[in-house]
């Protein structure tokens, strides 16, 4: 049977200020108010980043609301959530992001059948005038599609 996605948060400007090289999937250590809150849509990742400390992999910066029936059982919105990868991967990443430019950045969050997953990306950070370049390439995309839709219309 093949599982169900659904997507929770979106990383829009990672791609924006990244070249994603590679992704990776992880899963998320999360509490159960934490995932009936990430269930109702409450989830951000526009500020987050990954780190690597001691062979463990974490996120910070996600932003998982409160949830509001959670009283005493929720967790601080804003805390290191620890990221669930093979021990081979880890390192590998951790070697990688050693090296100049590299960083990793969460690009999404989403349910893979009952499971809350991250997709990782490893990036390499664009300079303002590959910013301006991309800019430049979706408007003549977007110029292309309308003048191909006036014609055909």
């Amino acid at each position: 049977m093949k599982e169900s996605i659904k997507v929770i948060a979106n990383n829009k400007k990672a791609y924006h200020d990244y070249f994603i090289l590679e992704k990776y999937e992880a899963g998320i250590e999360l509490f159960g108010t934490e995932v009936k809150s990430i269930r109702m849509g409450h989830c951000s990742i526009k500020e987050a980043y990954v780190d690597i400390h001691d062979g463990e992999i974490f996120v910070d910066g996600m932003h998982i609301a409160p949830y509001e029936k959670g009283n005493i059982f929720n967790r601080e919105p804003l805390r290191k959530r620890r990221l669930l990868m093979h021990g081979a991967e880890i390192r590998k990443l951790g070697q990688k992001i050693r090296e100049k430019g590299f960083t990793l950045v969460p690009l999404q969050v989403y349910f893979k059948g009952s499971l809350v997953k991250v997709e990782v990306g490893l990036a390499k950070g664009k300079k303002l005038y590959d910013k301006r370049d991309d800019i430049a390439k979706k408007d003549m995309k977007r110029e292309a599609e309308r003048d191909f839709k006036i014609r055909n219309f």
